[in-house]
Formats: structure tokens, C-alpha cells, sequence
């Protein structure tokens, strides 16, 4: 291996690793308040096709607000139903994909181009041009998150309140909190981040959507989540273990003599290595002790 492959295995890295760290720590707020979310996958889609929408009629910035945005949006339907209508949150996840899935394809069909979305050149997000190549500039957002979010669930009273909702409802709510609210803004936060995971695949990463552009990215996040124990800057540790690992496969693909296995088995490779982390963090993890669980007030 060169030192021109290595530099092209970390630059690949850092992009992978973007949705998976911006996905996984906005659902460690969720989840850190009471709620989880399993519509990751579908937020991801959908906002990454809503981000080409966005990018190829008004630019990419207007790209990646329209992802967040959607994000936004689906983070908000999803928590009225958790708290409000006390919906269960494992079905409301699966109705999330599942809508996702559909509802992009149809469209896609109706905008007359079945199964994919390109984005013009000039319409994509410029990197940031380095002597060893060019940077996504929502690199530096995602490597950046993690410490804030950590630094505001540690450290301010705010962080305490989101961890109050999510252990102890009904003492938050005696001391004055409104727990739904809080959890409400959590999750729409979280669905914010997982906008603009997706949006930055389509948008900046890629420069196209397709009806399977989430791949999976959004369970992986769920599974980062698990591993990381609530806590952002493992969730970072998380994903660039998966980018890590997601750039080695492609290196190994492209690279004549190395690939003397079928090629689908160099692209399993950063999933069954993030799947054998989480296993054994799996037993270790403590969550809040009222996850999933609607506030009712007595």
C-alpha cells in the first residue's frame, strides 16, 4: 500500500463517516430524552432526495436546508405521535421507512427518472480544496457536533433537563419541566441532523439520489448509537470506524490482485465490523430507564 492509498483510503473515510456520525448523535438527543427512533433509514432518503430537489432548483446550500428541513419535519410528525398521541415508536419508525421507500421511488417514477435523481456539477456543494484533494465542508460540521452535543449534555442545565425527561419523567414534570415538549424538541433536533446526514449524500458526497441511497446507513447509525452508551464522542469513534473500514472495501475493490473474492464480500466488510463492535458493547449499555415509554400524567 502507497502513501497515495492510504491518503485516498482516509480522505473516502471522512466522507463516509458524515451520516453515520450526524444520524447517530442527533438520535443519541432523542433517545437521551425518552425517545427512539428506528425511521432513520427513511429520513435519510428522504431527505437526500429532497436535498437534490432543493440543490438542482436553487443551489446547494438551498439543497441542504431542504434536507434538513424534511429531517426537521419528520423528527416533528414522528415525536407528536410518540408523545402526544402515545403512539408506539418501534411502528412509527417502520412506518417511517416504509413511507420513504414508496413515496421516492413513486416520485422519482413521476419526475421521469425511475430510480435515480442526478445533480448537476454546478449544483453540487464546492469542497475544500487541499494538496491532497478536496473536503466536503459538512466534514468539519460532523466532526464538530459531537463535541458540542457533548459539551451541552454534560454541562448545561439544559443537557440535565433532556436527561431528566428521559430517566425520570414524572420528577421532571414535578419539578415543572414539560416532558413531551422536551422530548419533542429532542427529536425533531435529532431528525435535523439525520437531514442533513442525507442531504450531504446526495447533495455533496455523491451528486445524486437514488431509491437506495440510504443502504442501511440508518440502522448502522442505530447501532452506533448502542455502542457509543448515549455518549456523542464515541458515536465519532463510531463512525469513523465505519468510514474507516467503508474506504477499505472500495480500496480493495478498485485495486487489480487484491480482489480474489467476489466483490459483495469486500462491501459487507464495514457492516459485519460495526455490527462485531456493537455486540460487544451489547449488555454494557445503560439507557434511560424510560425509553420508549409515553409520559402519561397522572
Amino acid at each position: 500500500m502507497t502513501w497515495n492509498s492510504l491518503i485516498n483510503i482516509l480522505f473516502i473515510a471522512l466522507h463516509a463517516m458524515v451520516p453515520i456520525t450526524l444520524t447517530a448523535v442527533g438520535e443519541i438527543v432523542g433517545e437521551t430524552a425518552g425517545l427512539f427512533n428506528i425511521g432513520l433509514e427513511g429520513i435519510l432518503l428522504l431527505s437526500a432526495f429532497a436535498g437534490v430537489l432543493g440543490a438542482g432548483y436553487a443551489g446547494p446550500l438551498v439543497g441542504l436546508l431542504v434536507g434538513m428541513g424534511t429531517g426537521m419535519a419528520v423528527g416533528l410528525i414522528f415525536s407528536v405521535i410518540a408523545t402526544y398521541w402515545k403512539g408506539n415508536q418501534m411502528i412509527i419508525g417502520i412506518g417511517v421507512n416504509l413511507f420513504a421507500v414508496g413515496a421516492v421511488a413513486y416520485t422519482m417514477v413521476v419526475l421521469g427518472q425511475p430510480g435515480y435523481r442526478l445533480l448537476s456539477f454546478e449544483n453540487r456543494l464546492p469542497m475544500i480544496r487541499t494538496p491532497a484533494g478536496g473536503l466536503s465542508p459538512v466534514i468539519f460540521v460532523a466532526l464538530v457536533v459531537p463535541f458540542v452535543v457533548y459539551w451541552f449534555l454534560r454541562r448545561t442545565r439544559a443537557g440535565l433537563i433532556l436527561k431528566a425527561a428521559g430517566e425520570a419523567p414524572e420528577a421532571a414534570d414535578v419539578a415543572g419541566i414539560n416532558v413531551n415538549r422536551v422530548r419533542l424538541l429532542a427529536t425533531t433536533f435529532g431528525g435535523m441532523l439525520a437531514g442533513l446526514a442525507g442531504a450531504y449524500m446526495s447533495v455533496s458526497w455523491i451528486g445524486s439520489a437514488t431509491k437506495e441511497l440510504s443502504a442501511g446507513r440508518g440502522f448502522i447509525a442505530l447501532a452506533i448509537v448502542v455502542f457509543s452508551g448515549l455518549n456523542p464522542m464515541l458515536a465519532l469513534v463510531g463512525g469513523i470506524i465505519y468510514g474507516v473500514f467503508q474506504s477499505l472495501a472500495i480500496w480493495i475493490k478498485n485495486t487489480p490482485g487484491i480482489t480474489f473474492l467476489p466483490w459483495q464480500v469486500f462491501d459487507m466488510l464495514p457492516y459485519v465490523v460495526t455490527l462485531l463492535v456493537v455486540a460487544g458493547a451489547i449488555g454494557r449499555v445503560r439507557f434511560p430507564k424510560a425509553l420508549g415509554e409515553p409520559y402519561k400524567r397522572e
